[in-house]
């Protein structure tokens, strides 16, 4: 080994920088928790550490001690962090750690440091030692050959850059694109994460300032006769209802909310108003809609209203906390009088199941405050779906009931978004069951925030939301409620299921859910709530709001587009499905 050490000291030397960025997104791609973008990046971006040996290489021991030992430290925080969480630090675990005291710091590691982690660090720090220790003292090579590798490693590391700069003339997002590609290599995952975590911190403060200025909602009223002490609103993810057998899909995607279907009240036709998380949940969540989205901004949101109602709130999620497109999820968030953050992966191509919000939602019913109003929030059935759901759910493997034009090519794909909401449905059913123990005054209400489309059509065969090219299936999203005991038998909760075919759109939530659990004020349009006899049948604007020329009402959409004349529940219209062969599952294994 010494001796190929001296042969080639260039390679030796990346061996050795790249060890500490590249051994970690192994761990995290081996594990399902990461993709492998992160694993190319770190194997890429490590020959910026080549450059100074190259430029003096007289002193490779020095500079790879020196730049080794800055390495070393930034990546043990990384190792530290999988070892605990098993997922890639980022900046979410930054916003979580600097929003900790330091007696929940200690309490953290008295929780989880091991002893064997002492072993772990020990070994994964004797194989750089190692390395360096073989390091050879010189480099001799040809000054131009030096200076040759030196501009070609240049190139590799700033072509982000210069890309991004040639095609998008945008310095910003030039220097965006190079952060994000260094970011999986130490010690970029601790100054781009802790850069970014700035700038978001920033953003949402300013966002939080603005809604403290705002009043509250006038002529505020509770009827405590009506009221439930337990408030949950369950937010799904790119969930198609027209896939789910609870709205008439052949496939038993949804088993355990069929089972118990008499107990739910299930709305048949509720669509979203946008096909991504941050705008359709930007008016689902506030009196914004497609024509006045600026209500976010101006008006009291839906956590506003629940908190001058007296609830205390706790905001549950398994979503990426502290990302640039979740900003104002997070901000949202932290309106709320507790947070659980679950999930701080840099992206979303890795395993983390959303029955870890099961433990933290049983014992936020625990807690003695009377009345609570818990938002949880998942990850659902969000691409890519094999990483969303554990083993015990892969039950749909073939073409059985598959759609005749789903090819070999894409039925995995197909297959795999049907195990998502299969386990979905485990999850979903398991807040319900967990709510049900607590036996107090209480009620849920469960809707996806979009919808996906995944092969739904012959005649485009397509994966994916794309507002330019709008589905059915990328907008119908299912909707239900479930009520205790103890709360139907004083509320109106047990007749919502005349208004389950009442065309509603979720931007229309705001004014709904007050409805439901008895708070009035100033400002609710009871005929744009979905559980009113005074309800009144609107246009449902699908669109963005920038281009406010192009918003289309959803039912004009479906009369204009033959290959999408089905408006109603699922299944979608003209599907030739193969033959059925039950398989099972095994819930017990599900977390």
């Amino acid at each position: 080994m010494h001796a190929f050490a001296q042969r080639h000291p260039i390679f030796w030397a990346y061996l050795y920088f790249c060890y500490f960025s590249a051994a970690i997104q192994i761990l995290l791609y081996s594990t399902g928790m990461a993709g492998s973008n992160g694993l190319r990046d770190a194997l890429l971006m490590s020959v910026i550490w080549l450059i100074p040996v190259l430029l003096l290489p007289r002193y490779i021991k020095p500079i790879t001690a020196v730049i080794g030992s800055a390495l070393w430290l930034a990546s043990l925080v990384s190792l530290g962090y999988w070892l605990i969480y098993g997922q890639e630090f980022s900046q979410s675990a930054i916003f979580i750690i600097f929003e900790s005291n330091p007696a929940e710091g200690s309490e953290f590691i008295q929780s989880y440091l091991r002893w064997w982690h002492v072993l772990v660090f020990a070994t994964y720090s004797a194989i750089p030692l190692i390395l360096w220790c073989l390091m050879p003292t010189t480099l001799s090579l040809a000054p131009k050959w030096r200076s040759s590798y030196a501009v070609v490693f240049s190139l590799m590391v700033g072509w982000p850059f210069l890309s991004t700069l040639v095609l998008q003339k945008n310095v910003t997002q030039a220097n965006r694109h190079l952060m994000s590609r260094l970011e999986p290599t130490a010690p970029w995952n601790l100054i781009v994460s802790y850069r970014r975590y700035l700038e978001q911190l920033a953003n949402m403060k300013s966002l939080l300032a603005d809604n403290h200025k705002l009043p509250l909602l006038e002529n505020f009223e509770i009827d405590t006769n009506t009221m439930p002490e337990t408030v949950v609103l369950v937010i799904g993810e790119s969930t198609n209802r027209q896939r789910m057998s609870l709205y008439g899909y052949p496939r038993a995607t949804t088993p355990q909310l069929d089972a118990m279907r008499d107990e739910l009240t299930v709305f048949n036709d509720v669509v979203t108003t946008r096909p991504y998380t941050i705008e359709a949940l930007q008016q689902a969540l506030s009196f914004a809609d497609s024509k006045h989205p600026e209500a976010f901004f101006t008006q009291p949101t839906l956590i506003n209203m629940m908190k001058q109602a007296g609830y205390d709130i706790t905001w549950i999620t398994n979503q990426q906390t502290q990302t640039k497109r979740n900003t104002m999820l997070t901000t949202l968030s932290q309106m709320a009088d507790h947070q659980v953050y679950l999930n701080n992966n840099r992206k979303q191509n890795g395993s983390l199941y959303d029955g870890n919000v099961v433990e933290p939602f049983v014992k936020t019913l625990a807690q003695s405050t009377s009345k609570k109003f818990i938002v949880v929030h998942l990850l659902g059935t969000h691409r890519q779906y094999h990483y969303r759901y554990p083993a015990a759910f892969k039950k749909f493997v073939d073409n059985d009931h598959v759609p005749s034009w789903v090819g070999t090519s894409n039925l995995d794909e197909y297959n795999s978004y049907d195990n998502s909401i299969l386990y979905n449905d485990h999850v979903v059913v398991t807040l319900i069951n967990s709510l049900r123990t607590h036996n107090d005054k209480a009620l849920l209400v469960y809707f996806s925030d979009h919808g996906e489309e995944v092969y739904d059509y012959e005649e485009k065969l397509f994966c994916g939301r794309n507002e330019g090219a709008p589905s059915p299936a990328m907008y119908t999203v299912p909707f239900i409620t479930w009520a205790s005991p103890e709360w139907k038998n004083g509320s109106q909760g047990t007749q919502w299921g005349r208004y389950a075919n009442q065309p509603f759109s979720s931007a229309d939530f705001m004014h709904t859910l007050p409805h439901m659990i008895g708070i009035s004020f100033a400002g609710l349009d009871p005929t744009r709530s979905l559980v009113s006899d005074t309800f009144i049948k609107r246009e449902r604007w699908i669109g963005s709001p920038s281009e406010p020329q192009k918003l289309v009402d959803y039912d004009d959409f479906i009369n204009s587009q033959m290959v999408f004349s089905q408006k109603t529940i699922a299944p979608v219209k003209s599907l030739t499905y193969r033959k059925n062969q039950p398989s099972t599952v095994n819930p017990k294994a599900a977390f």
